[in-house]
């Protein structure tokens, strides 16, 4: 199949789903790769969250940190958010590993916002540097990106994120302006990653533990449903955008990164349609890799 018949299904496939899609997807030891719009500047969203995790990791094996060093989490001032830390009641004392593993199993943002403290910015826009991820940049911690978006959405707060007109003055929606890179830079992380490029073969085998632990099964794993196919992942979701980035894994070992980015002119929060594409367009993509 050539590099245009893949690259015409792949729009098809999004276009069928309603939004507008870009992606890479790369064997991770042979190199071979297929694209659609890879080096276009996206939002990521909680994406974003791989690179700290990765900076995490490269920090530990320094030993600048320690993964099991405890930090206090009370329930004032925590990141919004409807899942883990954010969405607890009571004071709660964990270690940096375990803060990992939620910013990674369910996206939780406060857990996120925590790790962030401890690491800085700073250090996440280095490791993505060195890494040679030259399109990618952190701008904000996720608390504050979400309080771009009240601050953007004006007085009418959530409910005006139904409207378009609002969608478009969002900062956190525009490339330039927010946390960003693109669907090439991101599997050059993970491929990193999956190399042991990133961090030493033990932490890095950390790191993939935690993403392999990501709950979510509706974007990319929906492409890949069999038992002995193995997907780590994270999803990155805000208004209009749906994405996700992961490394699949076959039982003869290969190994594919892939990065899929979406937006969509619909406002709705719920899109099955949306979701399921990623996986869709992650298959065919690793189908074409994967041909003889």
């Amino acid at each position: 199949m050539t590099d245009t018949v893949i690259t015409g299904r792949l729009h098809a496939a999004f276009a069928d789903a309603g939004v507008t899609g870009w992606l890479h997807a790369v064997d991770i030891d042979s190199g071979a790769q297929v694209e659609a719009g890879a080096d276009q500047p996206v939002c990521t969203a909680s994406v974003h969250k791989v690179c700290v995790l990765v900076t995490l990791h490269e920090l530990a094996a320094a030993g600048v940190l320690d993964l099991t060093e405890q930090v206090e989490c009370p329930p004032a001032g925590r990141t919004p958010g409807p899942t883990g830390l954010a969405a607890m009641l009571d004071p709660v004392r964990l270690s940096l590993r375990d803060a990992a593993f939620l910013m990674m199993s369910v996206s939780d943002n406060t857990a996120a916002d925590l790790l962030l403290r401890r690491v800085g910015l700073d250090a996440v826009n280095r490791t993505t540097d060195r890494l040679g991820l030259t399109r990618t940049r952190a701008v904000y911690g996720f608390g504050e990106m979400l309080g771009t978006m009240r601050e953007d959405a004006g007085p009418a707060g959530a409910r005006a994120l139904t409207d378009p007109h609002v969608i478009t003055r969002l900062r956190a929606l525009d490339p330039a302006r927010t946390n960003r890179s693109t669907p090439r830079d991101m599997t050059r992380l993970l491929s990193a990653l999956w190399r042991d490029e990133a961090c030493p073969p033990e932490y890095g085998a950390a790191a993939r533990r935690v993403m392999a632990l990501q709950v979510w099964p509706h974007r990319l794993a929906s492409g890949f449903p069999f038992d002995d196919v193995h997907v780590a992942g994270k999803t990155g979701s805000l208004p209009t955008l749906r994405n996700e980035v992961g490394v699949v894994e076959y039982p003869d070992g290969g190994r594919y990164a892939v990065a899929v980015f979406t937006r969509t002119a619909h406002t709705a929060a719920v899109l099955p349609a949306a979701d399921a594409v990623i996986g869709t367009a992650a298959r065919i993509a690793v189908d074409a890799l994967r041909a003889p």
